[in-house]
């Protein structure tokens, strides 16, 4: 499993032109299962993700984390994060879980951030979507589990 985690000023997720998510200052999680990913593994990435210390404190040091700041989280399934690169020039997806693995186990995901978090937001499962976002720094890290 892997997560793309931005720090955002603001973030937003479209479907079919409707808002479906959105969220102010926090982290865009962009989140890719892959084949033999186990819940275990989801809950020890969720936890990673709202407790990674990427904000700044009061001497600017990235000391703070999401759930220090009262941040947002937005979690959007991302099925190419998942992707095998290394050969070639188009990517393979034989390393991504199937689609209903994935789901239940992105899911499982943010049922967990939500459990510890008041502040949380979604794309939509398998959708096309469109993500908005005011990336802040940039800071952008690949957590994975």
């Amino acid at each position: 499993m892997r997560a793309l985690i931005q720090r955002v000023r603001a973030a937003s997720v479209t479907v079919n032109g409707e808002i479906v998510g959105q969220i102010e200052r926090g982290i865009l999680v962009l989140l890719g299962v892959e084949r033999g990913d186990v819940i275990t593994a989801c809950h020890r990435l969720a936890d990673k993700v709202i407790n990674y210390r990427i904000f700044p404190d009061q001497q600017g040091r990235m000391n703070l984390s999401t759930r220090d700041i009262g941040g947002g989280v937005l979690v959007v399934s991302q099925f190419t994060l998942a992707a095998d690169t290394r050969k070639g020039l188009r990517p393979s997806f034989t390393p991504a879980a199937d689609p209903a693995d994935a789901e239940f186990l992105y899911h499982e995901f943010v049922s967990y951030i939500s459990a510890r978090l008041t502040d949380i937001a979604t794309g939509r499962f398998g959708a096309d979507m469109q993500v908005s976002l005011c990336n802040d720094g940039p800071v952008t890290f690949l957590l994975e589990s």
